[in-house]
């Protein structure tokens, strides 16, 4: 519990600060006069003071953080205090420093995938596992074994990127173009018609759905004991398991259970061993009230693929997967405003919590890869056109650009009021699917 506390404190506070020292950057650049800089809210517990007089602040509550400009100068100001006051800087200024925030958490994702890029990581090839019967990926072709080795047209590595190219059409339809590579090398591309799916945080994966699912884990033999019933079968150290009796390629758990429960019974086993096939008689020891045992470790085999690029294309990258998210989360809002998209997809801060955690746990990568996510949804939320958020602001200032004077005092009234409405809202729904969540 703690752990995941602290995974997600660090990164409210990461992404708010970083959102923050954009409208900072910019309104310095601008000349606005900046009081102060807090990192977290509440009690001041350290502060200094740059040349600028800005005040830089670490607060008791780090539950994000706010820049707090000179809005409007002070009684029997100067020309220059007047010059350095927000509302007195032209139109595009600012907008810019408004703007500021959120692409500052889009740049984040971009540098955070690019570094992710450079890095590098271990994942699973992207081969599928059996295809149920009547699946649009059985219509279409599909086969145990196929690697996907692109989508759409486009380049996959891994089982992770192959998941994400297939997104955007596992949740609106259409066909979909294919390349496989199967168990005998041929390369072909096939067409899978994908009916639009209804993407649920508990429901059903939608490429399981589809038939496309990645091929489980197979048991492959670690080491052999001697004077035991392994070693009188025959088995030897880096055996692939291929068939146990009835079941084919078990994995780790299946392979256990089924010894355990076979004490004293004769097993028809099948391995790979150096490109062959070899069939072996196992006899688990025990009687039939013991479990059985063999004297065998066993271990999962998982075909992995290091993913990494140069520095160029880590950039590219980085550029090209900040905006599929920003564009697919676009989307997701626009389908949940008109009814296609169910509202239990929003989470709050508790799920948002539960997976700062379970990144963290996960790995160094898995939780950069959090961070930039959330990076991506903080920045595309505050440039919604809603009062109180970044967007509503730029909103008034189209407004103003158009009318050639400022919005007026009602206008902003009810677009706060209406703002603040839907925010609550839209808390009150991420809440209550937090709540379910928790105790479903």
């Amino acid at each position: 519990m703690l752990f995941t506390v602290l995974a997600f404190l660090v990164a409210l506070g990461v992404l708010v600060t970083f959102h923050e020292l954009g409208h900072y950057w910019v309104a310095r650049r601008c000349g606005v006069r900046v009081e102060r800089f807090s990192i977290g809210f509440g009690k001041v517990l350290y502060r200094r003071f740059d040349k600028n007089g800005t005040e830089w602040a670490v607060s008791a509550l780090p539950l994000g953080g706010y820049v707090a400009m000179q809005n409007d100068p002070p009684a029997h100001a100067t020309q220059a205090q007047i010059d350095e006051s927000f509302n007195h800087k032209p139109l595009r200024q600012r907008a810019a420093i408004v703007l500021a925030g959120p692409m500052a958490n889009l740049i984040l994702a971009v540098v955070i995938y690019a570094f992710v890029g450079l890095l590098g990581a271990q994942e699973p090839v992207a081969q599928i596992g059996p295809v149920p019967e009547g699946t649009p990926a059985a219509q279409a072709g599909f086969q145990a074994g196929d690697r996907l080795v692109s989508v759409d047209g486009k380049p996959v590595d891994s089982w992770l990127q192959a998941r994400w190219a297939f997104m955007d059409a596992l949740s609106s339809g259409g066909e979909l173009e294919v390349g496989v590579k199967d168990l005998l090398g041929r390369e072909e591309n096939r067409y899978l018609t994908l009916p639009a799916g209804e993407i649920l945080p508990d429901g059903q994966d939608l490429m399981a759905k589809a038939g496309l699912m990645l091929r489980p884990a197979r048991s492959v033999v670690q080491e052999v004991f001697k004077d035991t019933a392994a070693e009188q079968a025959g088995l030897k150290k880096d055996d692939l398991i291929l068939r146990l009796d009835d079941l084919i390629e078990p994995g780790i758990t299946a392979f256990v259970q089924k010894v355990q429960q076979s004490a004293g019974k004769t097993l028809e086993l099948e391995v790979l061993r150096e490109g062959e096939i070899q069939r072996l008689l196992l006899t688990p020891q025990g009687d039939a009230k013991a479990q059985g045992r063999i004297g065998a470790q066993v271990a999962m085999d998982m075909p992995m693929t290091l993913v990494r690029y140069g520095p160029i294309e880590s950039v590219e990258r980085g550029f090209t997967r900040t905006g599929q998210t920003f564009w697919f989360s676009l989307k997701m809002i626009g389908r949940m405003i008109t009814g296609d998209v169910s509202v239990r997809n929003v989470s709050g801060p508790v799920t948002i919590a539960d997976y700062a955690g379970q990144t963290a746990r996960i790995g160094f990568i898995a939780y950069l890869n959090f961070l930039a996510l959330i990076s991506i949804s903080i920045g595309l939320l505050n440039l919604l056109p809603v009062p109180m958020l970044d967007g509503g602001h730029l909103l008034y200032y189209a407004i103003e650009a158009v009318r050639g004077k400022p919005a007026s005092e009602r206008m902003m009234l009810v677009g706060q009021r209406l703002g603040l409405a839907l925010l609550a809202v839209l808390m009150s729904i991420a809440f209550f699917n937090d709540i379910t969540r928790l105790f479903s």
